[in-house]
């Protein structure tokens, strides 16, 4: 873990903008820098508890998506539009997991264009393991108490949803 700054930088960002008469913009400037360098540290931290198990938090996104599906199967289009990335990224995740023997390109069979994305055994026991150990140092440890996870996770859902993000 890095030294902490003696100071808040997003703090000095919104002092800043006031001083620069930007001062509606003020408050929404560091609130939207402050979840980035959040999303930054928690995605550092969830990097740092996947490494043993030789996964970035986006493949295991994958490896997760497909353990919590029904079958242990899906669409690769709809695998990426579930987790909202680019094709080209979920191509270059399955690419890995694929030669680390955790998940399997199988021909989709009533539509030809497709790919199914199927989960192994070894993609099971992998993400059985990565899960325990995101929850037990991460998600049960973010950091933030009950009450602001559950604030937290309406104002993002609230947010997302205006953005387009999904629909209500």
């Amino acid at each position: 873990m890095p030294v902490p700054l003696t100071k808040d930088p997003i703090a000095e960002i919104q002092r800043n903008w006031e001083r620069q008469g930007w001062q509606q913009a003020a408050a929404p400037a560091a609130a939207v820098t402050a979840i980035m360098r959040t999303q930054q540290i928690l995605l550092a931290r969830a990097q740092e508890i996947l490494k043993p198990f030789k996964l970035t938090f986006a493949r295991y996104e994958v490896i997760s998506l497909l353990s919590l599906s029904r079958e242990r199967r899906m669409p690769m289009n709809k695998a990426s539009a579930l987790l909202q990335v680019h094709p080209t990224s979920i191509t270059n995740a399955v690419d890995r997991l694929e030669a680390a023997g955790l998940v399997e390109r199988q021909p989709h069979a009533t539509d030809r264009r497709a790919m199914l994305l199927v989960l192994t055994p070894r993609g099971k026991q992998m993400v059985d393991r990565a899960t325990a150990a995101l929850n037990e140092q991460l998600f049960e440890q973010t950091g933030f108490t009950a009450e602001e996870v559950a604030e937290l996770n309406r104002i993002l859902a609230n947010f997302r949803q205006r953005a387009g993000d999904f629909k209500a």
